[in-house]
C-alpha cells in the first residue's frame, strides 16, 4: 500500500456520486405554480379577495369620482369638491354598515330579512305618492330627503329580495319542500314580481333587469329545472318586448347599439358615441388623473353610469382591466364562499350578493363598451350614488362575515390573533418553574397547520 509523505496511509474518498438527472420538483415554473396554488387554496383566501377587492374598488372609484364630477359642479355654481364630498360622506357610512354586517352572527342575518323587506316595499310604495317622489331624468324612484339629499328606495329592494329570498329557500329546504314546484315559486316568484312592479311603476328598467337577475340566481341556486328557467326566460323576454317597443326612450337606447356617430338618422346616441370616444382616447396607460376631456360636457353622467369611460380614458387600459380584475376576483371569492358553506342560508345569501354585484357590474360596464343598451344602472362600489353604495357595502359586509364563519377561516383567524401575557407554567418566575414566555403567532405557528395557514 502506497504512503503518504508523513508515512500514513492516504485516505480513500469516496467515489463522486452520478448527478441525478434534474427532476420535476426542481422546475421553477412548476414550483411556482405548485405554491400559488397551495396559496390560493387556504382558507383565507376569499375573505381577503372580498375585503381587499371591495376597499380597492370603493377607494378608486372615490379617486375617479373627484376627477370625473369637477367639471359637473363647477357647471352647476358648486365647489369643485361636491359630489366627492357626498360621495366620501356616505362611503365612511357604508363602511360602518360593512363592519357591523362582517361582525353579525348569520342568526341576526336572518332575523333582518323581512324588516328590510317590509322597510324597503314601504318606501318604494311611497315613492309613487305624489309631492313626496322625486323624478329624475324620466325615472320617478327618489325620495327627498331635505337639502341636496335623496334616496333610492329600489336600490335597498336588492338587498331585501336576497336577504329574504335566501332566509325563505333555506326553510323550505330545512323542510325539504324545495322538490316541488309550489314551494319553489310560492311565495318568491310573486314577491319578486310585487318589487318588480313597484319599480317599473317609476320607470325605471334598469334597476328591474339587476332584481330580476337576483331572481334568476336564488332559483338556480335552489336547483330550479332547465325547463322552469327556459320558461320564465321565455315570458320574461316577451314582456321586456312590450316594454321596449312602448317606450321610445327604451327604443332609442337599442338602437345606439353599435352606433359610431354621435346622431344615428334619427336617433340621438350621443353618449353613447362619446363613451367610446373616452376609452379609445386612453391608449394603454391613459392621458394621466384629472386630464380627461370628455367630461368638459361632452359626456353626460361621467361621475355615475358613464365613470368607467373617464376611468379608461385618464387611466388607460391599465385601468380598465384593473378594475374587472378586481371585479372579477369579487366575484370569484362570493362563488367560493357560496361552494363551501354547510349553511344553505349562507349559500343563497353569498350567491344572491354574488349575482347581484357581477350582473350590475356586466350590465354598466357592457353599456360603456357598447355591447349592450344603456341601461342607467351604477357601475356597484364605484359610480357615485349614495342610494346604491350603502345598500351594497352592507353586501360586502355580508359575505366577508360568511368568509369568515368558515370553520377553517375561523381557526386561521384564531392561530393570528396573538394572546400575550399568558404563563406556560401555573407560576411565577420565582416558583422554581420556567420563566414566562409570551405566547407569541410565531411560537403558536410552529405547530402543525392543518389549515395550511402561516
Amino acid at each position: 500500500m502506497p504512503t503518504s509523505r508523513t508515512g500514513r496511509p492516504p485516505v480513500q474518498r469516496a467515489p463522486k456520486r452520478p448527478v441525478p438527472p434534474r427532476s420535476l420538483r426542481d422546475n421553477p415554473v412548476l414550483n411556482f405554480y405548485t405554491r400559488a396554488r397551495r396559496g390560493w387554496d387556504r382558507p383565507l383566501t376569499a375573505y381577503y379577495l372580498i375585503l381587499g377587492g371591495s376597499l380597492l374598488i370603493t377607494v378608486l372609484g372615490l379617486v375617479m369620482v373627484y376627477s370625473a364630477s369637477q367639471i359637473t359642479a363647477l357647471q352647476m355654481s358648486l365647489p369643485g369638491s361636491y359630489f366627492f364630498r357626498k360621495q366620501l360622506l356616505a362611503a365612511l357610512i357604508g363602511a360602518g354598515l360593512l363592519f357591523a354586517a362582517s361582525r353579525m352572527p348569520v342568526k341576526l342575518h336572518r332575523a333582518l330579512a323581512y324588516p328590510i323587506l317590509a322597510g324597503a316595499v314601504f318606501l318604494m310604495a311611497l315613492v309613487q305618492i305624489p309631492g313626496i317622489g322625486v323624478s329624475v331624468n324620466g325615472n320617478q324612484n327618489w325620495i327627498a330627503l331635505g337639502g341636496s339629499f335623496q334616496i333610492q328606495p329600489s336600490e335597498f329592494g336588492k338587498l331585501a329580495l336576497v336577504l329574504w329570498g335566501a332566509d325563505l329557500l333555506a326553510r323550505k329546504q330545512d323542510k325539504r319542500l324545495l322538490t316541488q314546484w309550489k314551494h319553489m315559486l310560492v311565495p318568491l316568484v310573486p314577491a319578486a314580481f310585487m318589487l318588480l312592479g313597484l319599480i317599473m311603476i317609476g320607470g325605471d328598467m334598469g334597476t328591474a333587469i339587476i332584481l330580476t337577475a337576483i331572481l334568476f340566481g336564488l332559483l338556480w341556486l335552489a336547483g330550479a329545472p332547465t325547463r322552469l328557467f327556459a320558461g320564465v326566460l321565455s315570458i320574461a323576454a316577451v314582456l321586456g318586448l312590450i316594454l321596449i317597443k312602448t317606450s321610445p326612450n327604451r327604443m332609442a337606447r337599442l338602437q345606439c347599439l353599435g352606433a359610431t356617430e354621435p346622431q344615428s338618422g334619427p336617433v340621438d346616441c350621443w353618449q353613447a358615441v362619446h363613451g367610446i370616444y373616452a376609452l379609445a382616447s386612453g391608449g394603454i396607460f391613459g392621458s394621466g388623473l384629472g386630464a380627461s376631456v370628455e367630461k368638459w360636457g361632452q359626456l353626460p353622467e361621467a361621475h355615475t353610469d358613464f365613470i368607467f369611460a373617464v376611468t379608461g380614458e385618464e387611466l388607460g387600459l391599465a385601468g380598465t382591466l384593473s378594475v374587472l380584475a378586481l371585479f372579477a376576483a369579487l366575484g370569484y371569492a362570493g362563488i367560493r364562499v357560496a361552494g363551501r358553506t354547510e349553511d344553505p342560508f349562507v349559500r343563497y345569501a353569498a350567491g344572491g350578493v354574488t349575482t347581484w354585484i357581477t350582473a350590475q357590474a356586466v350590465i354598466n360596464i357592457g353599456a360603456v363598451l357598447g355591447l349592450l343598451p344603456i341601461a342607467g344602472v351604477p357601475l356597484p362600489l364605484f359610480s357615485y350614488g349614495g342610494s346604491a353604495l350603502l345598500p351594497t357595502m352592507f353586501a360586502i359586509g355580508l359575505l366577508i362575515a360568511f368568509a369568515r364563519d368558515e370553520p377553517a377561516a375561523r381557526a386561521a383567524l384564531a392561530m393570528r390573533q396573538p394572546r400575550f401575557g399568558r404563563k406556560r407554567g401555573a407560576g411565577g418566575t420565582g416558583s422554581g418553574r420556567s420563566p414566562r414566555r409570551w405566547n407569541t403567532m410565531r411560537r403558536r405557528a410552529s405547530a402543525a397547520r392543518p389549515s395550511g395557514e402561516r
